[in-house]
């Protein structure tokens, strides 16, 4: 990378990690500790509490993301981390579960994912993309990591409210890390051709992708609907739940490194990630089975392999994805990418609750196992994507 990439990657990576350990700061505790608001007695609206974020966040991606081929990405940037803050403020002020809700909407209305990530493929290049996107997706994984060790502990001293606040203040932290740390965005988007959604629409292997990113994130949540449950039936108390996920998280990055770039710069980018897909399948099937008699070392090396999978889909799919996208239009392709990355979030919590409860956490690993092969089928004719040139890494 040059100066200037290693500058980019490291930034927008470092804004994207500041707002992902707010989100994934109170997912831990958020159950627990919205009981304790007025009208927290409702299991509906708690799960809608936690899953409206996810909604309101979908539906303005692409609206964010088109708005930023006009507009510009830093200023875009800068708009949504201000909404993204005022929400976790008014969550962190919220004397009710009815107010919590709407700071949730709020927070999830700063829908900035699609932009950090136009602006981050804006300034790299092909050649080195994937592996400024595998920032991205690496502080997704570690942050989660981070939340599950450092909620409980936060929680006891400052409450749900007071996380909130943090989450805020991080928020702002990202506001100024976009003015003064990251490079100024390329001139060309000062009137530059507003995006069109028809032109994405039109575009076949972007389709793939979305429909792939949508499923992932779906599993994603589904998936820990019921697996703390499982580690707990496992003989594995909450407080020590860290201790699976933290080194599988960790020894997943390392993986991803040995594989996914070497493979890449060979020019089997497609083989990787066809066959991160079909891990997940199998990961699912392997919890499925494990479901009715689960044990600490068949679970961790599932969700090992889980990690795996997932850390490398997370850095390759972006920067697939932005490679597809027409130049003129990326803001409003990747708005649309992480719409369905968000509405898979939001679909994952809600069907993932109702299949637990109907037909058991086997049935709903089932279920994402089917969903899985299901990607992996329609993902399967996606044509090899050309390896980039070792003369421009």
């Amino acid at each position: 990378m040059t100066p200037t990439e290693r500058r980019s990657s490291l930034s927008l990576a470092f804004i994207y990690a500041l707002r992902m350990l707010g989100l994934f700061l109170v997912l831990p505790v958020f159950a627990l500790e919205a009981q304790k608001y007025p009208g927290g007695d409702n299991p509906a609206l708690v799960g809608l509490a936690m899953g409206v974020y996810g909604l309101t966040q979908g539906l303005l991606q692409l609206v964010f993301g088109m708005a930023s081929d006009r507009l510009g990405r830093k200023r875009v940037i800068v708009f949504g981390l201000l909404i993204f803050a005022a929400g976790s403020f008014l969550a962190g002020a919220a004397g009710s579960l009815v107010e919590l809700i709407l700071g949730r909407m709020l927070q999830g209305a700063g829908a900035i994912s699609a932009v950090v990530t136009a602006l981050l493929a804006d300034q790299t290049r092909d050649a080195v993309r994937t592996k400024a996107m595998a920032l991205v997706g690496a502080s997704i994984g570690l942050m989660f990591a981070l939340s599950l060790v450092a909620a409980p502990v936060l929680t006891a001293l400052m409450g749900l409210s007071g996380l909130f606040v943090l989450t805020g203040v991080l928020a702002l932290t990202g506001v100024a890390v976009v003015i003064w740390a990251v490079p100024a965005e390329p001139a060309r988007h000062v009137n530059v051709v507003r995006g069109k959604l028809s032109d994405v629409l039109r575009d076949v292997p972007t389709l793939r992708l979305n429909f792939g990113v949508f499923v992932l994130h779906a599993v994603l949540l589904a998936m820990w609907v019921a697996v703390p449950a499982m580690l707990v039936d496992a003989g594995l108390p909450k407080a020590h739940h860290w201790w699976v996920y933290l080194p599988a998280v960790f020894a997943s990055f390392i993986v991803m490194g040995l594989t996914l770039f070497p493979l890449e710069r060979r020019g089997y980018l497609r083989a990787v990630f066809l066959g991160a897909v079909a891990l997940i399948g199998l990961v699912q099937v392997g919890l499925a089975l494990a479901a009715s008699a689960p044990g600490i070392a068949v679970l961790s090396a599932l969700l090992f392999a889980f990690f795996c999978g997932s850390n490398i889909l997370e850095a390759s799919q972006p920067s697939i994805a932005s490679r597809a996208a027409p130049a003129h239009a990326r803001g409003a392709a990747l708005g649309f990418y992480n719409t369905l990355q968000s509405l898979g979030f939001f679909a994952g919590g809600v069907v993932g609750g109702l299949l637990v409860k109907s037909v058991g956490p086997a049935g709903l690993f089932a279920a994402c196992a089917a969903a899985m092969g299901l990607w992996l089928a329609v993902a399967w004719p996606m044509k090899p994507i050309e390896a980039p040139h070792r003369k421009a890494a």
